[in-house]
């Protein structure tokens, strides 16, 4: 690893890193020079994790364990200190899908999705944010958000709630850590995945990326669909000391686009003396408010060229 990358000294945790998303997360903060604590459910996962970082000229190591459990977040944290004397970084990705529509979606559904996602973001942050604080290291949170926290999806009401949630514990957390000199930002990432890889609309995408090959422009640009190194790359950044003025953001990426996501702000408002009864509101409420938002990720027709049958 270069001496004078800009991750040189500094250590990082990220979670749900044996694999995917995660991993590439992981391997591009390595590159850049940190040491990185793996974590994974699976052991063989992270052992092979940890090799392809170490066989970069890398150090990593590796802590076998679910992601939600305040015990968890203690061994990640203790693990990075025990290993590499600080920590200073931490990427909470790790998560589980149990995609199914309200009606069907039982209690197990919905708190295993918001026990990894939602709780295990709360309860490593928190033993991050502690350990920051106690020894005075202006550290770098970075949670993984969705954009179906963003505009909400078919099937995925436990996701989306605990994607939604991400995002308002982040803004929440660069508020109280500001401080110190923590920052707290949500990523957004759009990019090949195993869940992706089951939707007929990203097949061309997922199927070239198998193969190694390029994606077509389409996705990249238009849909700003990429691969999972196209998003590692934001991932280092605001990690990194270029980015101490960063906090409190929803930030996309994926291909060859960038997005800063608004925070929610009132798009119309309207005034009626005395208040608004339900007459009121049944002859006024479309003129008061306007046109109302959408919902949903609402995607272009696929070129034809681009089709599978």
């Amino acid at each position: 690893m270069s001496t004078d990358a800009p991750l040189d000294g500094k250590v990082a945790i990220v979670t749900g890193s044996g694999r995917g998303l995660g991993l590439a997360y992981a391997q591009e903060l390595a590159r850049q020079g940190a040491a990185v604590v793996i974590n994974d459910v699976d052991e063989a996962t992270a052992a092979d994790a940890v090799a392809t970082i170490e066989a970069e000229g890398g150090r990593a190591v590796a802590v076998v364990a679910p992601v939600g459990p305040t015990e968890t977040a203690k061994r990640l944290v203790q693990t990075a200190v025990d290993s590499f004397g600080r920590l200073d970084i931490l990427v909470t990705n790790a998560g589980v899908l149990r995609d199914t529509v309200l009606w069907k979606m039982s209690d197990d559904d919905f708190d295993t999705v918001i026990n990894v996602h939602l709780r295990g973001t709360f309860t490593c942050v928190r033993e991050a944010a502690t350990y920051m604080r106690e020894n005075q290291i202006p550290g770098r949170i970075i949670c993984i958000g969705s954009p179906t926290g963003q505009r909400g999806n078919f099937g995925q009401t436990n996701y989306a709630a605990a994607k939604a949630g991400i995002v308002g514990m982040v803004r929440t957390w660069a508020l109280e850590l500001k401080k110190a000199g923590i920052t707290a930002n949500a990523v957004i990432p759009v990019a090949a995945t195993a869940m992706t890889a089951t939707v007929p609309y990203f097949a061309a995408a997922v199927e070239a990326d198998a193969a190694g090959e390029p994606m077509p422009s389409f996705f990249r640009h238009d849909l700003g669909f990429g691969t999972s190194d196209d998003v590692a790359g934001l991932i280092a950044y605001l990690a990194s000391d270029a980015a101490a003025g960063v906090s409190g953001q929803a930030i996309g990426i994926g291909g060859d686009r960038l997005q800063l996501w608004s925070h929610p702000e009132a798009v119309a408002t309207a005034f009626h003396e005395g208040g608004w009864s339900y007459a009121d509101l049944a002859a006024g409420f479309a003129e008061a408010v306007g046109e109302l938002q959408s919902v949903g990720e609402k995607f272009p027709p696929l070129p034809e060229a681009l089709q599978r049958s």
